[in-house]
Formats: structure tokens, C-alpha cells, sequence
């Protein structure tokens, strides 16, 4: 690897973590940690279940929910791959068959949006000069790039410790906090990871703090209650 290489590296990665939608799925993820892994938690309590129950429930809870998130995301990813592999398929065939009726496909493209005949058949010369395949994939069908091989995988670990990250707030409670107020302080708990989540997807989607911040504690706090009262009511 040469000196030049490895920034490169580095710089696919960081972005793979740091990027706006890397961020968000990330928070999103962890978030579905803290309330799914909560809720298990306060309906056990809400049962009356004894602190070792509420131990093995947080357990299972942080790793069935960090395997299934993480393996459906995966297999959306993965699938969402396939469909781009063949809609490039698609696409390079019909390049290589009538290139120059392609040409003014995407001429017509920018046309329907509002740019001059002229300029439009200027702007589809340069861009299929540049790079043909990208150019089509990207008008008809929406894809600015298709994922590479270790996409899905890198989704789908992503996830799952996103979510683990976030379940593991409700578990370290249950580990460390007497468990007379085991319910109380997960609930505390939770509101406070949820809050910190929330403002850190707000910061990354650049949305209303305020609006992001009571969607996420009104269904954080209102699984665990409903949660809570199942529990209750059927044990």
C-alpha cells in the first residue's frame, strides 16, 4: 500500500461513519435498541419478575434484537443491490445495442425537466461522454452509484451494534441498580439516551430539535408504559 493509498482508505471509512445517512441510521438504530430493549424490560417488571428474569430478558433482548436488525438490513441492503446490478444490466445492454438512442433518451430526460433541446443535448453528450452507463442509471432509474460488494455487510453490522449500543443502556442498569427501583431507573435511563439520541439525529438531518425530540420521547415513553401495563394487567 503507498503513502497515497492509505488516506484514500481511511477517508471510505470515515465517511462510511460519519456521513448524514451513516449518522442517521446509526441514531435510528441505537434508538430502536434503547426502546425495544426498555420495553422488554418494564413489561417484566410491570409482571413482577425477579432481577435475575429481568437479567436474562435484557440479555436476550440486546442479542436477538442486534442479530435481527442487523440480518434484516442486510437482506434489504443486499436485495436493494441486486435490483442496481440489474438495472446496470439492463442499461449497458441497451448502450451497447443503440448507444445513440440512449443519447437522446437522456436528452429527453433533462428536457422534461425544464432545460432548453439544445442545452439538454449538450449536457447528455458530456455526461455520456464521461461516463455513459452512470449517466442512464442515474436519469431512469435514480441510482448515483451502485453498491459495492461490502455494502450490505457493512449495513448490516452497522446496525446491529447500533442497536446494541442503545440496548445496552437498559442493560447496564438492570447490572448495576438495586432492583427494588430497577423499573424507575430504566424509565430514567431511557428518556435520557433517547433525548441525547434524538438531538443528534436532529443535528444530522438538520430538522427541528423540538419536534425530533418529542416523536422520539412520545414512542420511547409510551412503548414503555403500554409495555409496562401488559404486564400488569396479564401476570
Amino acid at each position: 500500500m503507498t503513502g497515497a493509498e492509505a488516506p484514500t482508505r481511511c477517508q471510505r471509512v470515515r465517511d462510511g461513519i460519519l456521513d448524514a445517512r451513516s449518522f442517521r441510521a446509526w441514531t435510528v438504530g441505537a434508538t430502536d435498541g434503547i426502546i425495544a430493549t426498555s420495553g422488554v424490560l418494564e413489561g417484566f417488571a410491570g409482571a413482577g419478575a425477579t432481577h435475575s428474569v429481568l437479567m436474562t430478558a435484557a440479555t436476550a433482548a440486546t442479542v436477538a434484537g442486534a442479530v435481527g436488525l442487523g440480518g434484516a438490513t442486510w437482506a434489504g441492503e443486499a436485495a436493494e443491490r441486486e435490483v442496481q446490478l440489474e438495472r446496470a444490466a439492463e442499461e449497458r445492454t441497451e448502450l451497447e445495442a443503440d448507444p445513440a438512442g440512449e443519447l437522446t433518451e437522456l436528452a429527453g430526460h433533462y428536457e422534461r425537466r425544464g432545460v432548453n433541446p439544445e442545452l439538454a443535448r449538450a449536457v447528455a453528450e458530456q455526461l455520456t461522454a464521461h461516463d455513459a452507463l452512470a449517466a442512464q442509471l442515474e436519469s431512469e432509474h435514480g441510482i448515483e452509484e451502485v453498491m459495492s460488494r461490502s455494502a450490505p455487510v457493512w449495513a448490516g453490522v452497522s446496525s446491529g451494534l447500533a442497536f446494541a449500543l442503545g440496548a445496552a443502556v437498559p442493560l447496564l442498569i438492570t447490572l448495576s441498580v438495586n432492583p427494588a427501583l430497577e423499573s424507575w431507573a430504566i424509565l430514567v435511563a431511557a428518556i435520557a439516551s433517547l433525548t441525547l439520541t434524538a438531538l443528534a439525529t436532529a443535528r444530522a438531518g438538520d430538522v427541528s430539535v423540538g419536534q425530533t425530540l418529542l416523536r422520539t420521547l412520545s414512542v420511547g415513553i409510551g412503548t414503555l408504559a403500554v409495555s409496562y401495563l401488559v404486564g400488569r394487567a396479564l401476570f
